[in-house]
């Protein structure tokens, strides 16, 4: 990438799922914070600017959806920077949901590789905007 270490938070209520995203995005060159459910996240995004957030929509306490809902109202620039994770892409309201706010979103269960692409995409996008 650069020589800027990006930082990425992942909201993942899976051990499993966590550990490939954390050798996935350190084996990337990324300073990655894991969130175990919503409450942790948003209290990660009162404290912490990460360049990239990795979401899962259905996460304890506070799942996706409010966690996307509360960053656009208190924390837009941060809002801009999620990319969510889901394996309910059936579900009408998960879908209206994605539709809704135009954010990159990868389907589960996906690979390392799925993951480095549309991680190194954002952020590239995200470089590009800024």
């Amino acid at each position: 990438m650069t020589d800027k270490k990006y930082r990425v938070l992942v909201v993942e209520d899976k051990p499993s799922i966590c550990q490939v995203c954390l050798r996935t995005l350190e084996s990337m060159g990324l300073d990655v914070t894991i969130a175990i459910n919503g409450q942790i996240g948003q209290s990660l995004i009162q404290q912490e600017k990460f360049d990239l957030c990795l979401v899962d929509i259905r996460t304890p306490i506070i799942n996706g959806k409010n966690l996307y809902t509360y960053a656009l109202n208190y924390y837009p620039e941060t809002a801009k920077r999620m990319v969510f994770t889901t394996g309910d892409l059936m579900d009408e309201s998960t879908q209206g949901f994605l539709d809704a706010t135009g954010q990159p979103f990868l389907p589960k269960p996906f690979t390392p590789s799925d993951l480095k692409k549309i991680v190194s995409e954002t952020l590239e996008k995200l470089k590009a905007q800024n």
